[in-house]
């Protein structure tokens, strides 16, 4: 999926657009969305091509985010999206709120969503109790909804939430933004940012890692990185070396 902002960012004009339109090498899902080579089979890709065309901010929530999640039973009608402002695209069911705080919504499949824990606040202003009481079953299920449960994607994650467990750490937000940068870990109240660095990391990533650090740093966020070595083959320290950080 790409956005018009991002073609014309990559070099192309509006004629180049419409030409490839025309020849079927883009394909308009949404206004000023569209989808490359062909239309989006699946209904991941037409989730983030709805939370696309409803602009920075935008997450999947309600009915869709719960399919998302899999706490509902199918992918069913409109795509849910909680968005700024208002949105009118066929096939897309724009909310608004005036409660989502940042700690609502995480990355999974790489699409915005709102967490287990705020879709199932959502859904009960719109379905029958019989219908939120399945749902919250299938959240628990799940292990979605336990205080101790927060979304990961990668083993890497897995890894450092056990980590932390087996030293009696407290947990952060996962998979959170901090000053317009997705990060892998933080701690809001301590201001501490910890990044997963996998085996490979590509010059082009290293470079914008290291520029991601750096702002947050002016931000006031300390970033960690951690490596999948240190916490297997240096637990003690690193624990030792976090703990401290967070007692700063």
């Amino acid at each position: 999926m790409v956005t018009r902002d991002q073609l014309l960012s990559a070099g192309l004009n509006a004629d180049a657009i419409a030409y490839r339109l025309k020849v079927g090498r883009l394909h308009r899902v949404h206004r000023g969305v569209y989808a490359v080579g062909h239309l989006p089979p699946s209904p991941h890709a037409r989730a983030m091509a709805a939370v696309l065309a409803c602009g920075t901010g935008a997450m999947l929530s309600h009915r869709s985010a719960a399919a998302l999640w899999r706490i509902a039973p199918r992918w069913q009608g409109a795509v849910d999206v909680i968005a700024r402002g208002k949105h009118a695209h066929a096939g897309i069911k724009a909310h608004r709120s005036a409660t989502l705080k940042p700690q609502d919504t995480t990355l999974h499949y790489g699409i915005p969503v709102t967490t287990p824990r705020r879709t199932l606040e959502d859904l009960k202003r719109i379905l029958p109790s019989h219908s939120l009481t399945r749902a919250v079953n299938e959240a628990r299920l799940r292990n979605l909804i336990r205080d101790d449960i927060t979304p990961t994607r990668s083993v890497l994650e897995d890894e450092f939430l056990r980590f932390l467990d087996r030293h009696g750490l407290p947990r952060p937000e996962v998979n959170h933004r901090i000053a317009g940068y997705e990060v892998d870990a933080v701690w809001r109240e301590q201001r501490l940012v910890v990044e997963l660095d996998g085996y490979t990391t590509h010059r082009h990533a290293f470079e914008q890692d290291r520029e991601r650090d750096a702002h947050l740093l002016t931000e006031g966020f300390a970033v960690l990185r951690l490596t999948h070595r240190r916490l297997t083959e240096q637990e003690q320290r690193e624990a030792d070396r976090l703990r401290a950080l967070l007692a700063a």
